[in-house]
């Protein structure tokens, strides 16, 4: 596997770190309750008031605490098995470490910018970087022309096409529709205590154009849309099982939860998860796999 020697390092220590991180956000708790305050834009909040996210939000420490609970459950098993599998030559085992970093990559460059400062910061900063490096490092990894060989004809790639499209038009409407509102009446949409929207600026600005452009280059049987949509799958699945699980710590938290959270994104996840495993599925051979070797001809 190209890079090996590198991520061999780099994937372990995301693992650790991130074991860290997500166990001290459920575990680590301190004296106190929620409070109420008025930020700086003069939006009534409830603060956490206790434990490691004391100064987020009561909705933004459920939230957190939900995507500890899969990162924990999840991400870290998936990604040390995926890197254990990728180390054997397996090209199955290479999409999933390639899918799990995009999810790093995104939860921690979310943590770094949108969570209150508190002391596992330069933790966040780490795995942020070692998810954006070790991500690209797996994407180079890849020999990218002779990739499509190595999926089934059988393979529905109109469908995972289709639920890209359909992704990427749900995220950019449910957004819009929280911003757009607001702006043309001159007012500001909620925030929580941040100064702006950043999930929805990553969403907007990197994850929606990506999934229309994957699900164009999957349509024109392009091979990099082939991996890149091996990949998104991938980090769909593990995205969606944080902010379901999200929606639910919400509601045990006592904020109102809408249908978004319990309804589509769970909706969503399921989709991704079939895909997931059919894909998977009509995935064969290991793309490190030498060729084989011609029998020398008898010399007359």
């Amino acid at each position: 596997m190209k890079h090996r020697s590198a991520l061999a390092w780099m994937v372990p220590l995301i693992g650790a770190l991130a074991l860290a991180a997500a166990g001290m956000g459920l575990f680590y708790q301190t004296a106190g309750q929620p409070y109420a305050l008025t930020s700086f834009r003069g939006e009534q909040v409830q603060i956490n008031g206790h434990g490691l996210y004391f100064y987020d939000t009561v909705s933004g420490a459920a939230q957190m605490r939900g995507n500890d609970l899969v990162t924990i459950l999840v991400a870290v098993p998936l990604l040390l098995g995926s890197f254990w599998l990728a180390g054997r030559g397996s090209l199955r085992g290479r999409l999933v470490l390639t899918g799990t970093l995009g999810f790093v990559l995104y939860t921690y460059a979310s943590v770094v910018f949108g969570t209150a400062y508190n002391a596992l910061f330069l933790v966040y900063v780490a795995l942020f970087g070692l998810g954006l490096f070790g991500f690209i490092l797996c994407l180079d990894s890849f020999d990218v022309a002779a990739l499509p060989r190595h999926f089934s004809a059988r393979l529905p790639w109109r469908g995972i096409a289709g639920l890209l499209f359909a992704t990427g038009g749900f995220l950019l409407l449910a957004w819009l529709g929280r911003i757009v509102p607001p702006l043309l009446a001159h007012e500001t949409p909620p925030l929580e205590n941040v100064t702006s929207l950043f999930i929805q600026g990553l969403d907007l600005g990197v994850i929606v154009p990506a999934a229309f452009v994957v699900g164009a280059l999957v349509l024109r049987r392009n091979p990099w849309g082939f991996l890149l949509a091996a990949v998104m799958v991938m980090k769909f699945l593990t995205l969606g099982l944080a902010v379901s699980m999200m929606g639910v710590t919400m509601a045990l938290a006592g904020v109102a939860v809408g249908p978004v959270e319990l309804g589509v994104f769970p909706l969503l996840t399921l989709v991704n998860a079939v895909f997931a495993t059919l894909l998977l599925k009509h995935t064969h051979g290991g793309i490190d796999a030498p060729a084989p070797r011609r029998r020398a001809r008898p010399a007359h």
